[in-house]
């Protein structure tokens, strides 16, 4: 096999059987760094023969020798059809990343053909669990991934890189090689492989029409926007800068609306390295906020939610932004704020419109549960507008898909106090038996129950006792009753409020340690910034 090595990696069957030998290598080389390799020594006599087991190569020896012979061939291989998920798999192996996300088939290594193939022929899929963890491999096996990184970097010219970003087959291993350089710390130094896909952006950012007309073409190529995806999430905070201000900034708006550019737009927004990026390309969207948000790109409001929560920083300039995309001008219109997002509607035609006729929007929904998430009092607009509701119209969303979705993210937000909560918890009162037998309802008394102390735990509990047969008869209230202890409260009461009682103290007392925890960062930031001064 090992003299035939490239022709196998290129052929159509026999490269899904390299394929499962390098996934095989990866569960095997998990067990020999945790001692459990099984392989004989050399030279140890096999019971029952007289024969003497002739040494075989160890998987890591293998894996050595597979790069050495693909190598030199790199570039070929990442232009092959079958040979591409081969180089896939094997940086992975090297790298010692997880290779299949067992919770989202989508992030399959496999290509569909070949997961199809396998599903309709009943066949087993290597699931090991050490193939979707991040797993320790040896030394060697780390310079040899060096080294292949280094070599290829060197050997991939200019004009053949730039054809990886658009090509179907080579992107998502350039993808891949990027990522890893990313990690090592080599992704932007002048020459790189990224340098070169940019057509020399990162060694030389001045003006060039070649260059802006080509990564222009690329925002718009339904190939090539995926690998600026990968670019914006790898870039640095100086790399960052040039692409938006050289490529996006004045044409945000539009680009939003392309089919295909919207993507690139929404991973620049999610991505942004600090509060002054953000800032500055909130403003450029605000004007027009509404017609992303009515004309099916709501994602784009989405990215730009997410680089707030994550950077801590935006709230009050995205909610201006929603504000005025939404229509709403006066103080006194924002009270139908989180009626606006769930419907995604203007002001002007929701006060117009037949409220029990208007449908929620899961996009809609979506950003409520994100501007929930905003740090500090970023929730208090949805949160002041939700108590200027009519309390049954509040109690009409626990029982919809999308409507009980924003409930539930009320309930169990981290940023809402407990006090606040407690007022939304106080409208359920009395109708905690008629939420638990419902589907969606259900959750939301799971919800209530997780962040109610002990009083109220227990006067939900005497609710459902109250309508116990009611509840028992659905399959969603036995649920609810079980997890409530219901026939433990029933018998033993004293033992489940003791039981509930160190459930609180347990809770309190992680509470306790991540707060402690994170402490000591804020002073000594607080004290870098005195010395700094």
């Amino acid at each position: 096999m090992r003299e035939d090595t490239i022709r196998l990696v290129i052929h159509r069957f026999s490269s899904h059987t390299i394929q499962t030998l390098l996934l095989l290598s990866a569960v095997a080389l998990e067990r020999g760094v945790h001692g459990e390799t099984s392989d004989l020594a050399a030279g140890a006599e096999i019971e029952g023969e007289d024969e003497v087991r002739t040494k075989m190569p160890t998987f890591e020896e293998l894996l050595l020798e597979l790069v050495n012979t693909l190598t030199p061939q790199w570039a070929f291989l990442m232009a092959n059809e079958y040979a591409s998920h081969i180089l896939r798999v094997l940086l992975l192996v090297l790298a010692g990343n997880p290779i299949e996300d067992q919770s989202n088939p989508k992030n399959s290594i496999k290509s569909k053909r070949s997961a199809k193939y396998v599903e309709d022929r009943n066949g087993e899929p290597i699931n090991h669990p050490s193939l979707s963890i991040q797993r320790k491999i040896p030394d060697s096996l780390t310079d040899a991934l060096d080294q292949l990184l280094k070599t290829t970097d060197s050997s991939i010219n200019d004009l053949v890189a730039r054809g990886f970003t658009t090509s179907r087959v080579g992107s998502p291993v350039l993808q891949q090689m990027l990522v890893l350089q990313s990690k090592k710390g080599t992704l932007e130094q002048p020459g790189s492989l990224l340098d070169k896909c940019l057509l020399n952006l990162v060694s030389d950012p001045t003006e060039n029409a070649r260059r802006d007309s080509a990564l222009k073409l690329m925002i718009d190529d339904i190939v090539g926007s995926h690998f600026l995806q990968k670019v914006m999430e790898l870039a640095s905070p100086k790399l960052l800068q040039t692409l938006f201000e050289r490529y996006f900034c004045g044409r945000l708006s539009v680009l939003s609306m392309h089919p295909i550019s919207n993507f690139v737009v929404q991973s620049l927004l999610s991505n942004a390295k600090n509060e002054r990026q953000l800032k500055t390309m909130i403003a450029e969207i605000q004007p027009s906020a509404g017609t992303l948000l009515f004309k099916q790109r709501p994602g784009v409001v989405r990215a730009l939610l997410d680089s707030c929560i994550r950077l801590r920083a935006g709230s009050v300039e995205i909610m201006n932004a929603l504000y005025s995309g939404l229509g709403i001008s006066a103080l006194d219109e924002r009270k139908e704020l989180i009626n606006l997002l769930a419907f995604l509607m203007p002001y002007k035609e929701f006060v117009n419109a037949d409220y029990d006729q208007l449908p929620f929007r899961i996009q809609g929904s979506l950003i409520i549960q994100l501007v929930l998430q905003l740090p500090g009092d970023g929730h208090e607009p949805i949160m002041n507008s939700f108590f200027a509701q009519a309390p049954d119209r509040m109690y009409s969303w626990c029982k919809d898909p999308s409507g009980s979705r924003i409930i539930e993210a009320i309930i169990s937000s981290e940023h809402i106090p407990l006090a606040t909560k407690r007022q939304v918890l106080d409208q359920y009162s009395n109708k905690y038996a008629d939420l638990a037998i419902n589907k969606y309802g259900s959750h939301i008394v799971d919800a209530c129950w997780k962040v109610s102390d002990m009083p109220y735990k227990e006067k939900i509990m005497i609710e459902l006792i109250q309508r116990e047969m009611l509840v028992q008869d659905s399959p969603f209230g036995r649920i609810v009753m079980r997890n409530c202890r219901v026939e433990q409260y029933k018998r033993r009461a004293d033992e489940w409020r003791e039981r509930e009682r160190s459930l609180q103290k347990g809770k309190r007392m992680f509470k306790d340690i991540f707060d402690s925890s994170s402490t000591p960062n804020k002073r000594s930031d607080k004290k870098s910034k005195k010395s700094k001064k």
